[in-house]
């Protein structure tokens, strides 16, 4: 009798481990499905660092990448769902269905929402060397000569990608995408002069902007940046409609089980809801989500609306030009 009692406590205890009851010791792994030194990343090593003293447990930021972020979500996708791994991720969730149709994945049913970290508004930055300081001059440039412009991105379904193909069809312009094995590739040509523009996150093109290594000619958002008022907006100049900014959120693999769920969605509301984590993100222009945007619901709802908008913008051919791998 006392053996069969304890054959039962050892498979329910191995029972509980492996369905959420993960050792308190044990490191969470962040995947991150872009290279170092991109915005993304910034990000994610700020929150993983301030969720590690929340959760009083190791958070290991581990960059996987390759095809756009395919090789990433790849190696997510096949994680144990018991709370040791999360996926750092934002728009490129919902745009790499549409260049990798055989990907097979859905953000609605393979993975857990836990929350929204941070929304960062997108910026136009232009090299020194391409001729234009204004968006005005730049869309008459190309208007002149379709298809001269070149603008560069991190490669394939990053949300550069999503901003540029959304630009083009916005302003009814033609230009050249040229893919990049992640940002910090794209942003050192844009500095030499070896391409033209880039539409990416503030988090990495302010502070060029600011040493003057390349020009910010527009943003996002319904009014100028604090940080830099000398950027006009995309809508006072004269593109109103690309209102893109870049949402920043975290995921669980699907069947984590509620409770590691919820512990992770309560450490990320209290470290997003910190005046030391919006602080930090004030200097990058981000924000941080309000009350009602925070948890696993909202994410939810912003997933869906926006992939039924790159579902659009796919649709009108908008990736046709570029969908191939990266180049660079």
């Amino acid at each position: 009798m006392f053996r069969k009692f304890a054959i039962l406590i050892a498979l329910s205890l191995s029972f509980s481990t492996s369905h959420g009851q993960v050792p308190a010791d044990r490191p969470i792994t962040m995947i991150v499905t872009v290279p170092p030194g991109g915005s993304s990343d910034a990000l994610a090593r700020l929150t993983a660092g301030m969720l590690a003293t929340r959760l009083d447990r190791s958070v290991v930021v581990e960059n996987v990448t390759g095809a756009g972020g395919l090789v990433g979500m790849q190696k997510f996708l096949r994680s144990p769902a018991d709370g040791s791994v999360v996926l750092f991720i934002n728009q490129s969730l919902v745009i790499l269905p549409h260049l990798h149709p055989k990907s097979a994945y859905g953000a609605s049913t393979d993975m857990e929402p836990i929350g929204i970290v941070a929304t960062v508004p997108m910026v136009l930055s232009v090299s020194n060397a391409a001729g234009v300081t204004s968006l005005p001059a730049l869309v008459e440039k190309m208007r002149k000569s379709p298809g001269k412009v070149n603008f560069g991105s991190g490669g394939p379904g990053t949300t550069a990608h999503l901003a540029e193909a959304l630009f083009l069809k916005l302003a009814d312009v033609q230009g050249e995408m040229i893919q990049y094995r992640g940002t910090g590739p794209a942003l050192s040509d844009l500095m030499a002069g070896t391409i033209d523009a880039v539409i990416d996150q503030t988090v990495t093109m302010l502070p060029l902007h600011k040493d003057g290594r390349v020009k910010a000619i527009a943003v996002t958002g319904g009014a100028r940046l604090s940080q830099h008022p000398e950027i006009p907006t995309f809508a006072e100049s004269g593109l109103p409609a690309f209102d893109l900014a870049i949402w920043n959120g975290l995921m669980a693999p699907k069947g984590t089980p509620p409770e590691a769920v919820a512990k992770l969605t309560g450490a990320l509301s209290a470290v997003v809801g910190s005046a030391d984590f919006k602080s930090r993100l004030a200097l990058l222009a981000a924000q941080a989500p309000t009350d009602s945007e925070q948890g696993p619901a909202h994410f939810r709802r912003v997933i869906a609306r926006d992939g039924d908008r790159v579902a659009a913008l796919a649709k009108s051919g908008a990736f046709a030009n570029d969908a191939a791998a990266a180049s660079k």
